[in-house]
């Protein structure tokens, strides 16, 4: 038997010392037919490709497909901060846009009470805000925030718009209680301004829907008032101050009794808006002393 090769049972085995060079052999003729005539580099370089261009390629997309997603994150949380700022913005200029609407509609009222006081510059007046009005879609009674503190009392008349809202019934120091022309129970002596007629002038909520006040018992047997003349306070009237514009003739019938006439009117003052007042200080009483 060879002393390189033993056998040993049914198997046969190489000692280690030969075996390591041979194989040192194998490996130097390997690199030396590598190196000089690149037996080896082709089939090692097309191996190489198809396992591991495969992987890079791989590799190379879920870097770009991360890169992305990170780029769009990026973009999304500079975005949402964006909106943020811009729902902030669009609050502040939402907030001035409101605020500059009430200083407008406020500085209109106070030009239509500033014409309204002009209109009616032979009477003392002092100006007065809203603060509370009874139930229902309209100012048919309200209270304003001003009193007997300052100077004020039952049956001084009161003005918005355009003329009459109608007069004080109740007052406290710093609080006034106001009917309007347009309540259930008002009467108001009332004058055609065209052809001094007197009439009277009653308020009906249920007519009001339709922006309408009533009146009664005019006499016009020469038939000279026609729709569209201005009504205003009388003279005879025992609490309301003359010449108050009270409203336009909308519709005039002929009563059932052939001497008189009724119909109804529109009224001078927008009873559904109504925020800031004007209270004539003078009573009918106080002015028809002083004459």
């Amino acid at each position: 038997m060879s002393p390189v090769v033993k056998r040993k049972g049914e198997k046969f085995t190489l000692p280690s010392k030969y075996l390591l060079f041979i194989l040192t052999i194998v490996c130097t003729a390997l690199i030396i037919l590598t190196f000089y005539t690149g037996f080896l580099s082709t089939p090692l370089s097309a191996v190489g490709g198809f396992l591991i261009v495969p992987m890079q390629d791989g590799i190379s997309k879920a870097g770009s497909w991360l890169s992305t997603r990170s780029e769009e994150l990026v973009e999304i949380r500079s975005l949402i901060q964006e909106n943020e700022e811009l729902k902030q913005k669009v609050d502040e200029l939402t907030m001035e846009n409101i605020s500059l609407q009430q200083d407008r509609y406020e500085l209109t009222n106070l030009r239509q009470l500033y014409e309204l006081d002009s209109q009616y510059d032979e009477y003392q007046k002092i100006g007065a805000r809203i603060i509370a009005k009874d139930s229902g879609n309209w100012f048919h009674s309200f209270t304003i925030n001003k009193g007997t503190n300052d100077g004020l009392s039952v049956d001084m008349n009161v003005i918005a718009g355009s003329g009459l809202v109608l007069r004080i019934i109740d007052a406290g120091p710093d609080w006034a209680k106001v009917m309007a022309i347009i309540s259930d129970n008002s009467n108001v002596s009332g004058m055609v301004l065209s052809t001094s007629d007197n009439l009277i002038v009653t308020g009906d909520l249920e007519l009001y829907a339709d922006g309408l006040i009533s009146f009664e018992k005019l006499v016009d047997s020469a038939d000279r008032v026609v729709e569209g003349d201005k009504i205003v306070t009388s003279n005879v009237s025992d609490k309301y101050l003359p010449g108050i514009l009270i409203g336009y003739i909308s519709a005039i019938n002929v009563d059932s009794n052939n001497l008189t006439k009724s119909g109804v009117l529109t009224p001078a003052v927008d009873f559904e808006h109504l925020e800031e007042v004007l209270v004539i200080t003078q009573t009918k009483q106080t002015v028809a002393e002083g004459d």
